[in-house]
């Protein structure tokens, strides 16, 4: 039965019905035909109104027509005859016993039906502040605030006149306490551990990780509400036993006011959401924590990154003139400045030329790189007819092409139009993407070039039937010393560059597998809406 119901249902209830069911009829048998002192009978009748029994109304009700008609017959028997008047009115008053009784029992089922409707509504109305604390608690994720705002939200869904928020630090029950008391506003925290006799029951709830009632039977428990200053109290851990954030102590004052059982079901559910309240504010916390660290070691490598470019910027810069001021004396000595030198002397100074040659193209290399990396692209722009500079490169790698038996071959074909750029970093381009399909290409094999319009754009496509690129290195074929992007003793930034001017340049640079074998890498540049030079 409902608490409300149940406090309507004393045990005295059945044995006073007895009792003025006994009277009424002792009355009732003593008293004359005419005098209806039978209409007593309809007191314990209406009495069990109170007791929420149908059976027990059903019950005095027989008793009353029974003790009805026994008065009636002993009343009659004693005159020595019958009275019809006394007979219609006992007959009137057995109608008024039933009357009366099913009036109890529709006002039990009334009264049920109200007790059920205050328990639903009751629960309705718990569940609602369940669901505003639970978001007023998740509001934020700074745990001091969090954990103020469950102190402050138990009062409500608890119905308490006082709460302590126990927050467990390193090793115990630390240092931190929330108090939030009804009627004042600011939750109070101490810093303190708290009481030997709050600690002892503080222990045995957060091992148990179950909901405790604390009342006067239980010598802890009242130890600490004789500390807290409070006659009932519920200490329910937060996040149970596998997740000890702390304790919540719910406190009422007055001795007549015990918390019930549904209470503590309440105090369980909200405490299981207020621990993930905290979860949540301490994860918040950590990721901040180490966000700030990535922050810093981004900072760090961004830094570390900035020194190296500059580094490999002024290397790059300051070699430049050394190497061509070596050449040049180089090419002196070859073509006989300093006098006839030795036959060996000049095969050795032309490797060295060479060498020198090779390293200032790195030099250069470098020096582009570092200044993709840093932002900055070249200003220069003038109109360039693609397919005259592509012939152009052809013509320079030719003697490279057939040192290693390979066959260029240039399609025919030119653009309409010319394209807006920097000449020497478009001749770049073409050198990079040229060269490394020679090298990629075995002897014997071919390369073909072509230059063709695409729509609003210009196309540049090299061709070969060489090694190709596998399928694992397509993917960063354009980037830093790619696996892909290096054949030999390259430097892995051929590629990259590539991709760099072209982008520079409003393009892009793609790469697809030539059938049956071989690479195919294109190059698509913005055409310029004025006419080609001719």
């Amino acid at each position: 039965m409902h608490r409300t119901c149940s406090a309507l249902k004393p045990q005295y209830i059945p044995i006073a019905c007895a009792a003025l069911l006994l009277a009424a009829f002792a009355i009732d048998m003593f008293t004359p035909q005419l005098f209806i002192a039978a209409i007593l009978l309809n007191a314990p009748i209406a009495l069990t109104s109170f007791a929420f029994d149908r059976r027990l109304t059903i019950r005095v009700v027989v008793a009353a027509l029974a003790a009805n008609a026994v008065a009636g017959w002993y009343n009659a028997y004693h005159e020595g005859h019958w009275d019809r008047i006394a007979v219609e009115n006992r007959v009137l008053a057995a109608m008024s016993c039933i009357l009366v009784g099913a009036l109890s029992i529709g006002t039990q089922r009334a009264a049920r039906s109200v007790a059920e409707i205050e328990v639903r509504q009751r629960q309705v109305q718990r569940e609602r502040t369940l669901r505003e604390s639970f978001e007023v608690m998740r509001n934020s994720v700074n745990r001091e605030i969090v954990l103020r705002a469950i102190a402050r939200e138990s009062l409500r869904v608890m119905q308490a006149d006082a709460a302590v928020v126990f927050s467990r630090g390193a090793g115990s029950f630390a240092e931190e306490q929330y108090l939030a008391e009804s009627g004042v506003r600011d939750v109070d925290l101490r810093r303190a551990r708290p009481a030997p006799e709050l600690a002892s029951m503080l222990t045995r709830v957060r091992e148990s990780g179950q909901v405790a009632v604390l009342d006067a039977s239980d010598p802890m428990s009242r130890f600490a509400l004789d500390t807290l200053g409070a006659a009932y109290g519920i200490a329910v851990p937060l996040g149970g036993k596998a997740n000890r954030q702390g304790v919540i102590v719910v406190l009422r004052k007055s001795a007549e006011e015990p918390f019930d059982a549904e209470t503590s079901v309440v105090a369980q559910t909200f405490a299981d959401e207020a621990a993930a309240a905290i979860a949540q504010a301490d994860l918040f916390m950590e990721l901040a924590a180490k966000n700030e660290q990535l922050e810093a070691a981004n900072d760090a490598a961004v830094e570390r990154s900035e020194v190296i470019r500059d580094i490999v910027y002024a290397l790059s810069h300051d070699l430049r003139t050394p190497l061509a001021a070596a050449r040049m004396t180089m090419r002196q000595a070859l073509d006989g400045a300093f006098g006839e030198l030795p036959p060996a002397y000049i095969e050795i100074l032309r490797r060295t030329v060479d060498s020198n040659d090779e390293l200032q193209r790195l030099a250069e290399t470098l020096l582009m790189v570092a200044r993709y990396e840093s932002g900055e692209q070249s200003p220069s722009r003038t109109l360039i007819n693609l397919g005259a500079l592509t012939d152009d490169v052809v013509a320079e790698l030719d003697p490279l092409a057939r040192d290693n038996g390979v066959t260029v071959i240039r399609a025919a074909g030119e653009l309409g139009r010319p394209v807006s750029g920097d000449e020497s970093e478009l001749r770049r381009m073409i050198v990079n993407l040229l060269a490394n399909a020679i090298a990629s290409t075995q002897s014997g094999g071919h390369v073909n070039v072509s230059v063709k319009d695409d729509g609003a754009q210009g196309r540049l496509q090299i061709e070969d039937d060489g090694f190709g690129v596998p399928e694992a290195q397509r993917a960063t074929l354009f980037q830093r010393f790619s696996p892909g992007a290096r054949h030999g003793a390259g430097s892995g930034l051929g590629l990259y560059i590539v991709r760099r001017i072209a982008e520079s340049h409003g393009g892009r640079a793609t790469y697809e597998p030539a059938t049956p074998r071989g690479s195919r890498f294109s190059v698509l540049l913005p055409l310029s809406h004025e006419a080609a030079h001719g």
